[in-house]
């Protein structure tokens, strides 16, 4: 049998060495540690509550040694602080987002309160109430609830912004935004005890005929302009 016959002449192709993963930086690697543990403590707190926090069962649920976790977290109060830092200003961006995209046509007094039922029946909602009726020290109480202010309330002025643009006063956003925030935060600490998402859905329904109403009746009794001199 001819050579040619036993072995297939083409050449021969040298299949590509994969290319080598890019090493992380050190910096990277420092900021995934902090990341996982400040996400494994978002679920300790979630299912233990404060009053059962243990930063040995945060480190064991981010899969990192105690040396590790109390590296970048020192104690138990900063732990703590970070946390809620974390997970406020993610919710913080997701809300503000959200009423920078509201458009022309779009019914911003919806979008509220769907942003309000995402953020107040959330988990770092019920994670902060839990947290802001369990320290014993006001104190740290204080700073913890100076931050929340600090990564809620420009939310809130995003959507208090939207439904001027809308073509609200001001003073009338003011307070649709006020009662309707208070009405949904409401609702959500009711679900603690009676969880009746049928009828939360009817009442914010009914909520927005009364404010539908409301603003136009404010519209109608408003005195016209007077177009100043040029």
């Amino acid at each position: 049998m001819a050579l040619s016959e036993q072995f297939d002449e083409r050449p021969i192709r040298r299949r590509r060495a994969p290319a080598a993963k890019k090493r992380r930086t050190q910096a990277e690697r420092t900021q995934g540690t902090r990341t996982r543990i400040l996400d494994a403590a978002v679920e300790v707190l979630r299912k233990k509550g404060y009053a059962h926090f243990r930063t040995a069962d945060v480190a064991r649920a981010a899969g990192v040694s105690r040396g590790a976790q109390l590296h970048h977290f020192a104690t138990k109060e900063k732990l703590v602080y970070a946390t809620m830092e974390h997970v406020f200003t993610n919710v913080l961006e997701t809300s503000r987002g959200r009423a920078r995209a509201v458009a022309k046509g779009d019914d911003p007094l919806e979008k509220v309160i769907a942003d309000g039922r995402d953020f107040f029946f959330s988990t770092p909602f019920f994670i902060s109430l839990d947290i802001a009726t369990s320290i014993n020290r006001k104190a740290f109480r204080r700073q913890l609830m100076a931050m929340v202010r600090k990564a809620r309330l420009p939310a809130e002025q995003a959507w208090l912004e939207a439904l001027v643009a809308s073509g609200m006063s001001e003073k009338t956003a003011d307070d649709v935004l006020w009662l309707t925030l208070g009405l949904v935060r409401g609702l959500a600490i009711r679900m603690l005890w009676q969880d009746d998402p049928d009828r939360f859905d009817r009442l914010l329904t009914l909520w927005r005929e009364i404010v539908d109403g409301y603003v136009k009746g404010n519209a109608r009794s408003s005195p016209p302009r007077i177009p100043l001199p040029r």
